[in-house]
């Protein structure tokens, strides 16, 4: 499994909420797949009004989420 940040926002009233967020994928459609569903279930969002501005892989040294790095040890 590789590590993704994923960089994006959704519009949350009036304001824009900008979000990056990590986590282990077996490829970037299946990146792409999970923060479409942690963000539409935690925010109850729809898969148009979240707006992806990056994907990329990362190095598993270069993560800082401590859930991602508790999975990879």
């Amino acid at each position: 499994m590789q590590v993704y940040r994923i960089r994006g926002w959704f519009k949350q009233g009036f304001q824009r909420q900008k979000f990056t967020k990590e986590l282990l994928a077996l490829s970037n459609e299946h990146a792409l797949e999970r923060i479409y569903s942690d963000l539409g279930s935690k925010h109850k969002l729809k898969r148009n009004q979240i707006n992806i501005e990056r994907i990329t892989e990362i190095k598993p040294e270069e993560a800082s989420d401590p859930r991602v790095l508790a999975r990879l040890e």
